[in-house]
């Protein structure tokens, strides 16, 4: 007994480590805040409000790229957020990380919460990779456009992904750790799914 606590301690240590790392950092953020900036995150944080940016975006798809790339393309986008979002309802349930409005440490030491509680668990964040995932998709989507570059719309739509994953810290929902792992996450799928998408638009000559 005395072996297996030794072996797993250096484990507990670090994660112990780690998360009182992630517990300072977002009560440091959290704690910046206004009645006027809790309206600003909390517009970031609705994901109703997504929606009209996802259609925009979608219709713009079928402007500049022609119906058949924008069939692909908007598909690739919509897989991207759906496997991001099922994802993390997978992840919260396996890791079972209470979200830091449900964590007493964190309501103990003063975090701003400004929205409803929501769900138990929070790692990672959905919120930050799917904004993330669909920044990533979309904007590898309008690369099928040679005729632009696409910086400003490059700039806007990744300023838009950081800004919907932070909000989630200062309405007191999730950890900075949640956001960062929800960033990579939404990174990674994006990257996977938008790569294939591109290969099936040159594999049918479109």
């Amino acid at each position: 007994a005395q072996e297996r606590t030794l072996a797993i301690s250096p484990k507990m240590m670090l994660w112990d480590f780690l998360n009182h790392i992630d517990q300072t950092a977002t009560l440091a953020i959290n704690s910046i805040h206004s009645p006027a900036t809790d309206s600003v995150w909390q517009v970031f944080s609705n994901r109703q409000i997504w929606f009209v940016l996802y259609g925009v975006v979608l219709v713009f798809f079928f402007i500049r790229l022609g119906w058949k790339k924008a069939i692909i393309v908007v598909l690739s986008c919509i897989l991207t957020v759906v496997v991001c979002d099922q994802f993390a309802n997978f992840t919260k349930e396996f890791f079972a990380r209470l979200r830091p409005c449900w964590d007493s440490y964190m309501v103990r030491h003063g975090l701003h919460m400004v929205e409803g509680k929501g769900n138990l668990y929070g790692f990672y964040s959905a919120h930050a990779a799917n904004a993330f995932g669909f920044a990533v998709c979309s904007l590898h989507g309008f690369k099928n456009d040679s005729s632009h570059d696409y910086k400003l719309y490059n700039i806007l739509i990744y300023v838009w992904g950081l800004l919907v994953g932070i909000s989630r810290i200062f309405v007191g929902k999730h950890f900075l750790g949640d956001v960062l792992v929800g960033f990579f996450i939404g990174w990674l799928f994006a990257w996977i799914i938008s790569r294939l998408a591109r290969m099936l638009i040159q594999r049918l000559r479109l």
